[in-house]
């Protein structure tokens, strides 16, 4: 009899932990899910300064001219905003 109760006993430890482990787990991805959803639905998406202010418009200073390459100035005369350095 003294083998039947720890045979008993150790199945419901057993089980215990495995009901255990599942319910933690269910708990566990509850919170998670709803956290996650939530920082991705909350996060605006990124505007540049140029799209929001309206056209482009260069910086024509004598420090900027001087250091910017005939590429940029091209591209800076045409009203585009600069893809080259």
């Amino acid at each position: 009899m003294n083998g039947i109760r720890k045979t008993m006993a150790a199945a419901a430890i057993t089980g215990s932990m495995l009901i255990g482990g599942v319910v933690g787990a269910v708990l566990y991805g509850a919170t998670v899910i709803p956290a996650a959803a939530a920082t991705t639905a909350a996060s605006p998406s990124p505007t540049t300064p140029s799209a929001a202010s309206g056209p482009f418009v260069s910086n024509e200073t004598a420090a900027h001219e001087a250091t910017e390459s005939a590429a940029r100035e091209a591209q800076e005369n045409a009203g585009q905003v600069p893809t080259v350095p």
